[in-house]
């Protein structure tokens, strides 16, 4: 049996042959980055940089990584979440790709900052974030790569808005790029792969019946839109819950139930926060619950649900089965906790398919090298992605899709430019 030679700390790294056929899977449905990658080991834009990765170690971030080593960079990954990693892809990045990387699936909090810690001694000149957690660490345990750092990324609303929240208290050291905000980000990842993978996390987690249960949808952000459009779409009655009137009422004219979480939590069979807010889910609304009542998160932190709530007004708990959780409350209520309040598309299934995060990790790579380039022009704050990055990434994913699109005549083009015409 051949030996770990590349850094890293992963749970079994016999597992990396099953990895690498299913990244090699995931690839397939990644043509997108597959093109960035060829163009990359051509023109090598990375050479010379270090990148310190906080992701979710899934088939589609491998072939991230794998992308961004053939730009040039010396990659570090490590899990950005304790519950989102695929124990055979981080063995297969060691072992097959000499990618080190640093996540085990269950791992501990201490275990988790360690690896952040151990990415992080690389010395990065680059950061790539899905929660701003290797960002938050660097500013405030280790201040002394700020220095070398000359910008990072960040996937996650709720990354951005952690940033975003640096940035206006004056504290963010380097320049970010939100890729979150790209249009070929948010409007599908968020979307299309949120609404698919969560559901698909709540049913192999539960193996119940979706139609004709009340499905309550905390949140109507784009996750939130992705996740009611496709429990409607099994049978669900949806309900959702909101505290910005703008989303509540689009929510109310996109043919959804809209009331407050305390109505909601009288009526609701299945519930999913995502909003990427604390205490979504509350000691007053576990006590209004149904018994039999199922509560899972698809926001990035596991604060949505109160867990410590929970626990404290329960009289037990037990694992019923993988991922599943029954608190019994003082007056035999059961109320069951999906994948321990983390992102349950992650805890319990493979997350979002490849072709989707197709889009998403173009984006991470092409944001990557365009701060190799310009990071000297960018002051200490969180940027959106460049246009021109969004508008390349469709127009090759519908090259990808077969797909062929108008383009303005120069007639249309002047038009467009034009005030003079008018009734």
């Amino acid at each position: 049996m051949s030996t770990q030679t590349t850094p890293g700390d992963v749970k079994d790294i016999s597992l990396a042959d099953r990895g690498k056929d299913r990244i090699a899977w995931a690839e397939m449905e990644m043509p997108v980055l597959r093109q960035i990658r060829e163009r990359f080991e051509t023109e090598q834009p990375l050479k010379g940089f270090t990148l310190a990765a906080c992701l979710h170690v899934t088939t589609e971030t491998a072939n991230l990584a794998i992308a961004l080593k053939a730009g040039g960079a010396e990659v570090y990954l490590c899990a950005s979440n304790p519950l989102s990693t695929q124990d055979d892809v981080a063995a297969a990045l060691v072992r097959h790709y000499d990618i080190p990387t640093f996540a085990i699936k269950g791992e501990d909090h201490d275990t988790y900052y360690r690896h952040i810690h151990s990415v992080l001694d690389a010395r990065p000149h680059l950061t790539m974030d899905d929660g701003a957690d290797t960002v938050g660490v660097i500013h405030s345990d280790r201040t002394d790569l700020i220095a070398n750092i000359i910008g990072g990324t960040e996937e996650t609303t709720t990354g951005v808005i952690r940033l975003r929240a640096m940035a206006g208290e004056g504290v963010l050291a380097y320049p970010i790029i939100a890729v979150n905000d790209a249009d070929t980000k948010h409007l599908f990842d968020n979307r299309y792969g949120t609404g698919q993978s969560t559901l698909d996390g709540i049913l192999r987690a539960t193996n119940r019946l979706l139609a004709g249960t009340r499905f309550v949808v905390a949140g109507y952000g784009w996750c939130g839109r992705g996740v009611a459009m496709r429990a409607r779409g099994a049978g669900a009655q949806v309900i959702v819950t909101e505290v910005d009137p703008i989303r509540a009422l689009e929510a109310v004219m996109d043919g959804y139930a809209v009331m407050p979480m305390h109505e909601a939590a009288k009526l609701g069979d299945i519930f999913c926060t995502l909003t990427g807010d604390t205490s979504i889910l509350a000691k007053e609304h576990f006590q209004l619950m149904k018994d039999g009542a199922i509560i899972a998160n698809s926001g990035h932190f596991n604060v949505e649900i109160d867990i410590e709530a929970l626990s404290s007004i329960a009289v037990s708990r037990r694992i019923v089965r993988d991922f599943v959780e029954e608190f019994v409350q003082p007056d035999g209520r059961r109320i069951y906790l999906l994948g321990e309040g983390r992102l349950i598309n992650l805890a319990s299934a493979e997350g979002h398919p490849a072709s989707v995060m197709d889009m998403s990790f173009a984006n991470q790579a092409l944001c990557a090298e365009y701060m190799v380039q310009h990071s000297a022009e960018l002051s200490k704050a969180v940027y959106s992605v460049p246009k021109e990055i969004d508008a390349e990434i469709a127009r090759l994913k519908l090259a990808a899709m077969g797909i062929q699109i108008d383009t303005l005549t120069d007639e249309q083009a002047k038009y467009l430019a034009s005030w003079h015409t008018g009734t």
